[in-house]
């Protein structure tokens, strides 16, 4: 007989992969939960239906090239938090970072499939700045505004880097 503990993974990772093809339920250990990774294929199908573009100054896709923009391993939540922003704002929306090398390490990291860089606009700076709260610098001394479902958007100077820790409302 199966625990109960058994269980629920087994039905939360049926529906993780009914719910979403090509991905791949993951989680380790010390995980406070499980993350649902997706195929780069995957994440730029999703962009695409809502109009997201992407660019690499590299024009690949590799990820351990850091010339290109890659989603190999982008989160599920994240891939649906960059298409709630796209949705809410009507702006124009470029990915100019994934999940490639060379970026800062960490938990939250874009490595680990939390965060995407996102080109700049006015339309997306003035939504950012005017919905969403504003939470002070970062330690790198990037201001941040945090929006009401907890991503934190970083204004690096020459693009946004976005922490998604959920879909944002998807």
């Amino acid at each position: 007989m199966r625990s109960p503990t058994t269980r629920v993974r087994a039905v939360v990772t049926a529906l993780a992969l009914v719910a979403a093809p090509a991905a791949v339920v993951v989680a380790g250990a010390g995980d406070a939960f499980a993350a649902t990774k997706i195929s780069h294929a995957t994440a730029t199908s999703m962009f695409r239906d809502v109009g997201i573009t992407w660019s690499s100054s590299g024009n690949c896709s590799n990820r351990n090239n850091g010339t290109c923009t890659s989603f190999d391993q982008l989160n599920l939540a994240t891939a649906q938090g960059a298409q709630t922003l796209k949705r809410a704002t009507g702006c124009a929306l470029n990915i100019t970072g994934g999940t490639e090398t060379g970026h800062a390490s960490g938990t939250y990291s874009h490595w680990n499939g939390y965060k995407l860089d996102f080109g700049k606009t006015t339309c997306v700076g003035n939504y950012i700045k005017n919905t969403f709260t504003y939470i002070g610098v970062r330690g790198d001394g990037a201001p941040q505004w945090r929006s009401g479902s907890g991503n934190v958007y970083a204004d690096e100077g020459n693009h946004w880097d976005v922490t998604y820790y959920n879909c944002g409302g998807c």
